[in-house]
C-alpha cells in the first residue's frame, strides 16, 4: 500500500457489497450514471465519490455528483465531446448534460515521482496540485474520511480505504492525516469541518477541532472571494443557525466575522436574538423553497457593530445621516478584507440600515414615501427582527405591520387625522405623534408674514 508522509495515512481497503449498503442507482443522477458507464466501457476505472456517496449512505438526495477516474483530463475530454477542461490549481473536466454538470477528476497522487503532472506548495499551502496517481493515493489525499468513499459502478459496491464507512455510522468527522498539516495546506478545511458537521448533524473529532484556535488566523490568507462562497454554504443552505453556533463554539467566528464576534461579546441579548432569529428565518425559507439573499443575512450579522458605531459618532456631534453612512462604510470595509461581499449586496445592506431610523417618522408623506422605497420590505423585515431591542421598537414594528394591511385611502385618512393633532386611532392605525404646525401671523402691510 502507498503511504503519504504529508497525511500520515495508510490506506486499507474495505469493500462493502451491494447488499450491505443503501445506495441505489435510482437515486443517482442519470447524467452521472452515463459518465460512469462511458468511462467504464472505455476501459477506465470510474467511481462516484465524495459528498454524493456520503449523502446517499445517509439517506439524503445529493444535488451534485462527482466522479473520480484514472483517465486524465485530456482523455476525458476526448471521450466526451460535451466536456470542457477547467482549473489551474486542480485541473479537471466538466461534462455537461443540459443544465447539469458532472465534475470528473483524475485520481490525485502523493508525489511527482509517481505520476505525471505538477504540484506547487507555498508555506505549507497547496497552490497547484495536478499530480496523478492511484485510487489509494486519491483516497488519502481527500480531507475527511466520510468524503473518501467510492461507489463502484462495475459491481455497485462501496470502496472504503480510510474508515469513512465507520464515521458515517458513528456520525463523526475525522480528518485524514495530521490535522495541523492538512489545515495549513488549506485553511478553509476548518470551515468545511464546521459546515459538514452542521449539515449532517455530526460531531467534529476532538483531534480535528484542536488546532482551530491556533490556526484560525490562517483564514486571513484565504482569498476573500473564496470565503464569501464558503459563507453562502455555511449560512444559506438550510443549516445556517447551527453553522453559526458551531463557528462560535469552535472559536472560528472571530476570524470570519470579527465585527460580529466583537458586538456579541459585549453581551447584548437583543442583538443575539436578532442574529439567531434572522438565521432561523433564513433556514425556514430555504426549507420552504423560498428565495434568500446574502444581503439581508450580512446586514443581520453586521448590524450590532454598525448600530453601535453610528451611535458613538452621533454622541460626538456627527449628524445622524452622516453617522450611519460612516458606520456602514467602516464596517463593510473591514468585513470585505475577510469576506469579499459583492457591491450589489453591500449597497442593499447600506439601504436596509439607513432606512431603520426612518421608520420612526410616521407622518403621512414620510410613511407613503418609505412604503414606496424598493428596499421597504427588506427593511421592514429587519425592523421586526429588532423587536427585542426595546418595547418602543416592538411597538413600531407592530404599527408598520398593521399599517400595511390597510387600504391606501384608510391609511391616508388615519395619518391625516393624527397629523392634525386628533390623537385618535382612525382606521385602526395606532396614532402617531402629531406634528407641530407653525402658526402664521397676519400678513404685514409689507406683504410678508413674520415667522412664529
Amino acid at each position: 500500500m502507498n503511504h503519504d508522509a504529508r497525511t500520515n495515512a495508510t490506506p486499507a481497503l474495505r469493500i462493502i457489497p451491494r447488499e450491505q449498503h443503501v445506495i441505489s442507482r435510482k437515486n443517482i443522477s442519470k447524467a452521472a450514471l452515463r459518465v460512469l458507464y462511458r468511462l467504464n466501457e472505455a476501459g477506465y476505472q470510474a467511481y462516484l465519490v465524495g459528498g454524493a456517496v456520503r449523502d446517499l449512505l445517509l439517506g439524503g438526495h445529493p444535488k451534485d455528483f462527482d466522479v473520480a477516474t484514472n483517465a486524465t483530463p485530456d482523455e476525458v475530454k476526448k471521450l466526451f465531446r460535451n466536456s470542457r477542461l477547467i482549473g489551474r490549481r486542480f485541473r479537471l473536466a466538466h461534462v455537461v448534460y443540459g443544465p447539469e454538470i458532472i465534475e470528473v477528476a483524475t485520481f490525485r497522487g502523493t508525489g511527482e515521482e509517481e505520476g505525471e503532472g505538477d504540484r506547487h506548495i507555498v508555506d505549507g499551502r497547496i497552490v497547484r496540485d495536478n499530480v496523478w496517481g492511484t485510487i489509494e493515493e486519491d483516497a488519502i489525499r481527500r480531507d475527511f474520511r466520510v468524503n473518501a468513499l467510492y461507489y463502484d459502478i462495475s459491481d455497485f459496491s462501496v470502496r472504503d480505504y480510510v474508515g469513512g464507512m465507520q464515521d458515517v455510522e458513528n456520525r463523526v468527522l475525522h480528518l485524514i492525516g495530521d490535522p495541523a498539516t492538512r489545515y495549513r495546506e488549506d485553511p478553509v478545511r476548518m470551515l468545511r469541518a464546521v459546515r459538514l458537521a452542521a449539515k449532517l448533524n455530526f460531531r467534529i473529532d476532538a483531534k480535528a477541532a484542536a488546532p482551530f484556535d491556533e490556526l484560525g488566523p490562517l483564514l486571513a490568507d484565504a482569498a476573500p472571494a473564496r470565503l464569501f462562497d464558503e459563507s453562502l454554504k455555511l449560512f444559506l443552505a438550510g443549516h445556517g443557525l447551527k453553522s453559526f453556533h458551531m463557528l462560535e463554539q469552535t472559536g472560528l467566528l472571530k476570524f470570519m466575522f470579527p465585527a460580529t464576534a466583537r458586538a456579541l461579546k459585549r453581551g447584548d441579548k437583543a442583538l443575539r436574538s436578532l442574529v439567531e432569529q434572522g438565521l432561523a428565518n433564513t433556514d425556514a425559507r430555504v426549507a420552504e423553497g423560498k428565495s434568500v439573499t446574502p444581503a439581508f443575512l450580512f446586514a443581520v450579522l453586521l448590524w450590532g457593530e454598525v448600530r453601535d458605531l453610528a451611535h458613538t459618532w452621533m454622541t460626538k456631534g456627527v449628524e445622524p445621516v452622516a453617522a450611519w453612512e460612516r458606520a456602514a462604510t467602516h464596517v463593510i470595509a473591514e468585513q470585505c478584507q475577510r469576506v469579499a461581499i459583492p457591491r450589489r449586496f453591500t449597497l442593499t445592506m447600506e439601504e436596509i440600515w439607513a432606512l431603520q431610523p426612518r421608520f420612526e417618522q410616521v407622518q403621512r408623506k414620510r410613511v407613503f414615501r418609505l412604503m414606496a422605497h424598493p428596499r421597504f420590505r427588506a427593511a421592514f423585515d429587519f425592523l421586526v427582527l429588532r423587536a427585542a431591542e426595546s418595547p418602543a421598537v416592538r411597538e413600531l414594528g407592530e404599527w408598520w405591520a398593521h399599517a400595511q394591511q390597510l387600504p391606501h385611502e384608510t391609511l391616508a385618512a388615519a395619518l391625516a387625522g393624527t397629523s392634525s393633532g386628533g390623537g385618535s386611532e382612525a382606521g385602526g392605525v395606532p396614532a402617531s405623534k402629531p406634528r407641530k404646525r407653525r402658526r402664521r401671523k397676519p400678513t404685514s402691510k409689507a406683504g410678508k408674514s413674520d415667522p412664529a
